[in-house]
């Protein structure tokens, strides 16, 4: 299998770790990471349009060729052929907490905190149209978002429950994010954000 993605992004970033967490080298299962640099705009080149015509990353080949877009269709398809550990949960109930947990990760914390870079980074501007002052909005939403989830593990081990999940892997994804743009769990205020953060970045994944 291919994966072209951009090592610098945080939707490629999580399909890496979920693959480290599967273990797929140690399965003899063979994925080549390509390179697609957003830097360079070589997301936009016909090559990569082919795949995706929107630009984005990741985009997973399979030997036969066909294509898997979105970092989610990605995990998921893997979870079907590399079931442990399970990433998405285990039973009905726990399958749609991983799934409402890692729905809140991405659009509570990696979609704001998506929106603070795009809108006030200057790696964006003349690439995009940037509106600073919806950035900023994003900013004080992102914060905010830090207070909920550093209560939410207050009463629990992860995310999602007391295992490790997908959920996890998107959430320490955007809080990693959200460093380019200053954004940073602050350890005295968060302190069970602050813990659990430890925990993640311990596991060999993080590093994927």
């Amino acid at each position: 299998m291919l994966l072209y993605q951009d090592p610098r992004a945080p939707n490629p970033r999580r399909v890496r770790m979920f693959m480290a967490e599967k273990d797929l080298g140690g399965r003899g299962v063979s994925v080549e990471l390509i390179e697609v640099s957003i830097n360079e705009q070589a997301n936009r080149a016909p090559a990569h349009l082919a795949r995706h015509p929107l630009g984005l990353l990741p985009v997973l080949e399979l030997p036969d060729g066909r294509v898997l877009r979105e970092s989610m269709a990605i995990c998921r398809y893997l979870e079907e052929l590399y079931p442990e550990p399970p990433l998405f949960g285990t039973d009905a109930w726990d399958r749609a907490q991983v799934e409402m947990w890692n729905r809140h990760a991405e659009l509570e914390l990696l979609f704001p905190v998506a929106q603070v870079f795009r809108n006030t980074h200057a790696f964006w501007q003349g690439r995009i149209k940037q509106a600073p002052e919806f950035g900023e909005i994003m900013r004080e939403v992102v914060a905010e978002r830090m207070d909920w989830l550093d209560h939410e593990l207050g009463h629990r081990r992860f995310v999602a429950g007391d295992a490790f999940t997908v959920a996890d892997i998107t959430a320490v994804c955007a809080l990693d994010f959200g460093k380019i743009s200053n954004l940073r769990i602050a350890e005295d205020r968060h302190r069970n954000l602050a813990r659990w953060y430890g925990e993640v970045k311990a596991r060999p994944s993080y590093k994927a």
